[in-house]
């Protein structure tokens, strides 16, 4: 008789005879593995799933649209300006007559010529240009801009930057360049038979063009009283005519007028400046000289007053008022350009990288007015003897 070994089990625990532990160990694991496996098929069809739930939901929350394109009327342009306005209005909204009008326009045609669609018919050429000049004289906000013209701001602001970068990459050397000999020759006896100074063909200054106030770095766009942050523009008037023939725009408000000068093309390419060919030796020639302020370095080419001392002589004395009266003349240009182009005035709405490609283009659009319409409106005169008196 075989005695059975006690393994701790109670009459309710008996043994089946087919219980095999093993066996459900195998079955567990491979469950697990199957789960897993599972798991592991689903993961890559997750993100797949939620994008196409997420695209779903926009099209469902994504709101009808309404119309193409607003109707928007252009009488005023279409009919008030091109059929009824005269010259005096037409130098009051874009700040020069019907006919210079036209001739900018072919003169910027490649800058913001239409391009060749099929959706809708583009915007003219002549609309495009008289919304930059309107922009520029008036310093209105885009919004102002584009309901007088019956467009969205977006396409101002598209037109505008458009045309500013295209003047100055492209077409600016036209309106802004160095005087010709003759030219200069012109120049100097202007400048001697109203000043007494003889060899003179230009004065140099600076002015300041406010900006927005960049986030990093505004303290170098502050000017010396602290109020409100400027952008250095240093140019010069040539003679009676008053035109810019070298233009600085690049620097903040907080640089010295010295510095500025020197970051300028007018100082690396001073050699190019028209020579003086004197009488008495024909094949001797002579630089021309700029008239500056005492912030500037007397230099071969540029010419300074005397500075004031107790120690200074009558003659001296008598140059220094000659030469101030003399440097007047860029002061009655900087009038006459922010008198034209009032966004030069006050603080606009242009980013301060792009403010640069504003001012060149309003100092060219200054020249191409001196050139073509030399007369000067009644405000502009009474700005010109308020500054010939102080």
């Amino acid at each position: 008789m075989v005695q059975q070994e006690d393994d701790g089990r109670t009459g309710g625990d008996q043994v089946r005879p087919d219980h095999r532990p093993e066996l459900l160990q195998d079955e567990s694991l491979q469950g697990l593995h199957d789960m897993r496996r599972q798991c592991h098929q689903r993961v890559p069809c997750r993100p797949q799933n939620l994008l196409l739930n997420f695209a779903a939901f926009l099209l469902q929350r994504r709101s009808q649209r309404t119309c193409w394109m607003w109707v928007r009327s252009k009488d005023w342009w279409e009919r008030v300006v091109l059929k009824e306005f005269d010259d005096e209005e037409w130098k009051e909204n874009f700040c020069m007559t019907r006919r210079s009008f036209y001739k900018l326009c072919g003169m910027t045609e490649g800058v913001l010529k239409p391009e060749d669609v099929t959706v809708r018919a583009p915007v003219p050429l002549e609309m495009r240009v008289a919304i930059v000049l309107y922009k520029l004289a008036s310093c209105a906000e885009y919004r102002v801009v584009a309901n007088q013209f019956c467009v969205h701001k977006s396409t101002v602001k598209k037109f505008v930057y458009k045309f500013c970068k295209g003047m100055v990459s492209s077409v600016i050397h036209n309106f802004i360049k160095v005087p010709t000999t003759e030219e200069a020759i012109s120049i100097v006896r202007r400048f001697e038979q109203k000043f007494h100074i003889p060899q003179i063909i230009g004065c140099i200054d600076g002015t300041r063009i406010p900006v927005l106030l960049p986030s990093d770095g505004y303290k170098d766009f502050a000017n010396g009283k602290g109020l409100q942050a400027y952008r250095q523009h240093v140019s010069v008037s040539s003679g009676q005519t008053l035109l810019f023939w070298n233009i600085n725009c690049k620097m903040p408000g907080f640089a010295h007028d010295a510095n500025v000068l020197r970051q300028s093309t007018l100082f690396s390419q001073a050699h190019l400046l028209p020579k003086l060919i004197s009488g008495a030796k024909r094949n001797q020639r002579h630089l021309h000289f700029l008239l500056g302020d005492p912030a500037y370095p007397l230099l071969d080419w540029l010419m300074k007053g005397y500075t004031h001392s107790p120690n200074i002589t009558p003659e001296q004395e008598s140059f220094n008022v000659h030469l101030s009266s003399a440097r007047t003349t860029v002061e009655i240009a900087f009038g006459r350009l922010k008198s034209r182009w009032r966004v030069l005035l006050k603080r606009s709405d242009f980013h301060f990288t792009f403010t640069p490609h504003i001012i060149a283009t309003c100092c060219a659009l200054h020249n191409f007015c001196e050139s073509v319409n030399p007369t000067w409106t009644v405000e502009a005169a009474v700005l010109e003897a308020d500054l010939s008196i102080g």
